[in-house]
């Protein structure tokens, strides 16, 4: 193909499509930090953090009752009293199984808890970043010079009138 057909190509391509072919991007308003409202905001809800837990938490009970399989350990004692190769096997593979149910459980574990931790944290995180910000806000507006006309004192550093005086 030639290099003045390929550019040809591409021209044509452009003008039929151009609104509709992006590559290697996203729209801004799926950019993460693009600076819209609706976007780039983290938000947790309380409920779904408290379901997902409740979830890990039923699934690790549901592994507790069903997933055990105790009954393996004395037929594998029995089968290798026996002269069964078979009987070396079971207690390996039951043994598998335990470690890697466990390794499921401690997950499941993790989660649930880590779900409460996360509910506590975000609102405490929350309270936080609210007095930090308003105290921010209260300090801007003392260097603000449009807060107040020329030759007004700004309202701000006014005292209470609600404030008892000694």
């Amino acid at each position: 193909m030639a290099w003045d057909e390929w550019e040809r190509l591409k021209s044509s391509a452009a003008e039929r499509d151009s609104a509709k072919m992006q590559l290697n991007g996203l729209p801004p308003e799926d950019r993460p930090n693009a600076g819209s409202a609706s976007g780039g905001f983290l938000k947790v809800d309380q409920q779904d953090l408290a379901a997902i837990g409740n979830e890990a938490f039923k699934l690790y009970n549901r592994l507790w009752k069903e997933a055990r399989v105790t009954s393996t350990d004395s037929a594998a004692s029995d089968l290798s009293g026996q002269g069964f190769a078979l009987g070396g096997a079971l207690s390996h593979v039951s043994l598998r199984w335990d470690k890697q149910l466990g390794s499921v459980m401690d997950a499941c574990a993790l989660i649930s808890n880590h779900m409460d931790f996360t509910q506590n944290a975000h609102a405490g995180d929350e309270i936080f970043i609210e007095r930090h910000v308003s105290s921010i806000q209260t300090l801007d507006s003392g260097f603000d010079d449009d807060w107040a006309k020329a030759g007004k004192p700004n309202e701000i550093y006014k005292p209470d009138p609600k404030a008892k005086k000694d």
